[in-house]
């Protein structure tokens, strides 16, 4: 795995003993602050968030299907020029994807002048004929991305995978920056670090500008499979700071092709629908009738113009690792330029001459199914056994169009806390970014997912992973202490 290449995030180069120049303020707080004082406050970090029941559940865990996500006190850094430079790649990606989406339910033009092939659209589960020539209001599809990218080197940043349908991790982000601000408060002494708090107010406003011509004041909801979901902490933590009602399907009924909430007091026409519930489960009569968790007639009233929903159904679509591998493609097609953030190379493994590269270098490669997600069936091949490469082997031969592959980039590293005092470990990062009817924005901050293995590159906490807060500095130098008082009350407006 050659540990010893990856770029550290703080210290520069793998080796360096000194930080990289306009951290030497971080670096400095890590080598004043004894590593007992360092886990004493994670620890109390750790028991906030044991209190609060921010936990997320672990597939196929008897042990305990409850955790919480361990979180490391060492922030990450992004400088303020690094992070102008992710947010223009970032906006460009998403306006991409909306306008893919809008144009693979609409006119395929992407299709018909021969860019992506047919087969790859129409004979892929996630693309929903079902909703062909609907137009969401306002033409807006992807109202929340979470685009996860991945840092080899000082200016090199890779998009791992685009989640378009219902990305979550934001309440990590925003109670790993309260856990900093209570118990590191020196930290945003020392640096101009950018809010987050304001995201809740931001995905209200984003909800309430796509709702439904002439709706004067949306009624906006978070509807929610429930409390048996792993993200359930996640939907009544948003629901709450935006000061909307959380529903489930029993809440809601549609009724003439309009949606209702049932209260206490009598119905009221429900506007906006952010919906943690895949498209599967959304609304029986069109979906999979079987489900529970959905409103029926859903669909038809979205079809009808009579209420939105975030994110759009179909943008399942988007999120496919074969389409991804199209994406610079996509990019390019609908933007007229380069891709500013580039994709991790990657081979097809449907395509023969793919398939052969990656049955020969099975052991040096990642190979991931193009619809999978949170880790599971994939391979890493530097640290899989013999065996595991041969069962994979055989699955690749029987079924090659379900997966991709991609070389083991060496992720860069930031110093985490482990039992053995601090150590760097890897680190990907998943950026928010709103999409209303107003435009782009991204959130300057994210959700910093650390592998707490040595030597590991798999970042998911369903395997394990922690997190840590994500600082996105305002400018690209410390500052003196006295001008820090100051600014608390502009980054509220930055």
């Amino acid at each position: 795995m050659g540990m010893r290449s990856a770029f550290d995030e703080i210290m520069g180069q793998a080796g360096s003993t000194t930080p990289r120049a306009e951290l030497a303020a971080l670096g400095n707080w890590i080598a004043t602050t004894p590593d007992a004082e360092l886990r004493r406050r994670q620890q109390s970090a750790e028991a906030t968030f044991r209190q609060l029941g921010i936990t997320f559940a672990v597939y196929g865990d008897s042990d305990a299907s409850e955790r919480i996500i361990p979180f490391d006190i060492v922030p990450r850094i992004f400088l303020a020029s690094e992070w102008a430079r992710l947010s223009e790649g970032l906006v460009q990606r998403v306006e991409a994807i909306n306008a893919f989406l809008h144009d693979i339910y609409g006119e395929r033009r992407i299709l018909s002048d021969g860019v992506l092939p047919p087969d790859l659209i129409f004979g892929n589960p996630q693309f929903r004929p079902e909703i062909a020539g609907i137009r969401p209001p306002h033409d807006v599809w992807a109202h929340i991305c979470g685009i996860d990218l991945v840092r080899t080197g000082p200016d090199d940043f890779f998009v791992l995978e685009d989640n378009a349908r219902t990305p979550s991790g934001v309440s990590y982000m925003l109670e790993n920056r309260e856990a900093m601000l209570r118990l590191c408060p020196e930290l945003f002494r020392d640096f101009r670090v950018a809010a987050v708090d304001s995201y809740p107010d931001r995905l209200l406003e984003t909800m309430k500008s796509v709702a439904p011509q002439g709706v004067a004041a949306p009624v906006c909801v978070v509807l929610t499979p429930g409390h048996y979901n792993s993200a359930y902490y996640e939907h009544s933590f948003l629901a709450d700071s935006m000061g909307v009602e959380l529903v489930e399907a029993a809440d809601l009924v549609v009724d003439d092709d309009i949606v209702w909430m049932r209260t206490i007091a009598g119905r009221v026409k429900v506007d906006v629908i952010y919906r943690r519930i895949d498209d599967d489960y959304l609304d029986p009569l069109v979906f999979r009738p079987d489900s529970m968790l959905g409103v029926p007639g859903l669909i038809a009233a979205y079809a009808a113009g009579n209420v939105a929903i975030l994110n759009a159904p179909g943008n399942g679509i988007a999120d496919d690792k074969a389409i991804y591998s199209y994406m610079p493609e996509i990019v390019k097609f609908y933007s007229g330029g380069e891709p500013k953030l580039p994709n991790v190379e990657t081979w097809r493994c449907r395509e023969p001459q793919a398939l052969k590269y990656v049955l020969d270098n099975l052991a040096d490669v990642v190979v991931k199914l193009v619809d999978g997600s949170g880790g599971y069936g994939m391979l890493v091949g530097p640290t899989a056994t013999k065996a595991e490469i041969e069962a994979f082997r055989a699955a690749l031969i029987a079924e090659p169009h379900r997966y991709i592959a991609q070389p083991t980039l060496a992720l860069s590293t930031v110093p985490t806390m482990t039992d053995a005092g601090l150590a760097p470990r890897h680190v990907d990062f998943r950026p928010f970014v709103l999409t209303g009817s107003k435009g782009v924005q991204v959130v300057p901050g994210g959700l910093t997912r650390v592998a707490l293995k040595e030597g590991s590159l798999v970042v998911n906490s369903s395997q394990g992973g922690g997190t840590k807060d994500s600082f996105v500095l305002m400018d690209d130098g410390a500052q003196p202490l006295e001008a820090q008082t100051q600014t608390q009350s502009q980054e509220q407006t930055a």
